[in-house]
């Protein structure tokens, strides 16, 4: 399998020239007057987050318990391997610090406009590899990354996914094959295609042992380079996983996810983030395609 990151960032060079249980609530309501309004907000989820000139897109929204506000992606979306490594806990990654901004409009000849800035305050990867975790299967599906808003851009930001509204919560039990999935990613290789960036897919079940690590899947519009990080919801809008790799062998153009529950317990446990939890969306989730 592939990573969807690396290969955006050559495509534009060359265009240009051991699981801990969480001991906080994995899910907060979003009030209204603390979010911008869904129509005019700029920083959401599917919005385009570049790293160094690697693009990526956002999952979901999250905040502590010091009000801060952060956006997800994947960890890989700052690594600095190759498509190819899958390995989170041997991979090299960008430092914490690092910046990344939102920006929309982005494409193969240039990185668009920057609606705002942030900075990665926390990496699975990093923290696996700080860690020395060992779980075969966490090192390879941990694949999550979250970027802390910049203050001065908090008010752009609104937790509901376009197009299709929600999260509702996040789901603690998996998919089943044949569960539909719903997402919306935002690949600079699309340029301003917006068609193509909402997506319905179709889970083929939990692959790895029924651990729930990862959920391959098909979507009607594969996930492509640039779509990495992407969320994904389930038949009641909640969260359940965010993209991470193309599949090739045996499932050729195929879709992985990440566990999104997992992830965030993950998180909760080893970022030293206060009160991390996910945010719902103020849009009621509506699966109208």
């Amino acid at each position: 399998m592939l990573r969807t990151r690396r290969s955006v960032r050559r495509a534009a060079a060359i265009a240009a020239g051991t699981l801990t249980a969480a001991l906080v609530p994995a899910l907060i309501p979003a009030p209204a007057h603390a979010w911008a309004p869904a129509d005019t907000a700029t920083i959401t989820p599917g919005v385009q987050m570049y790293t160094q000139g690697a693009q990526c897109t956002a999952n979901f929204v999250f905040a502590d318990s010091s009000s801060n506000v952060y956006v997800g992606y994947a960890a890989h979306c700052a690594g600095l391997g190759e498509a190819t490594d899958t390995n989170g806990c041997a991979a090299e990654s960008l430092p914490l610090g690092t910046p990344v901004t939102f920006n929309e409009g982005g494409s193969l000849l240039g990185e668009g406009t920057v609606l705002g800035k942030g900075k990665l305050a926390y990496s699975s990867w990093l923290t696996m590899k700080k860690q020395g975790t060992k779980d075969a299967n966490t090192c390879a599906y941990n694949d999550f990354a979250l970027v802390k808003v910049d203050a001065a851009d908090k008010g752009k930001v609104n937790p509901s996914v376009p197009i299709w509204g929600g999260p509702t919560g996040v789901d603690t039990d998996g998919t089943a094959a044949g569960d539909k999935v719903y997402s919306y990613g935002n690949s600079s290789v699309r340029a301003d295609l917006d068609l193509l960036s909402p997506k319905i897919g179709l889970s083929l079940g939990d692959s790895v042992n029924g651990t729930r690590w990862s959920h391959p899947l098909y979507n009607l519009t594969p996930g492509i380079p640039g779509d990495s990080g992407s969320g994904f919801l389930n038949a009641d809008g909640q969260a359940v996983g965010t993209l991470s790799t193309l599949g090739l062998l045996p499932l050729p153009a195929s879709n992985n996810i990440g566990d999104m529950d997992l992830e965030l317990k993950f998180a909760q446990a080893s970022s030293g983030i206060s009160g991390l939890r996910l945010v719902k969306g103020t849009e009621p989730f509506s699966p109208i395609l």
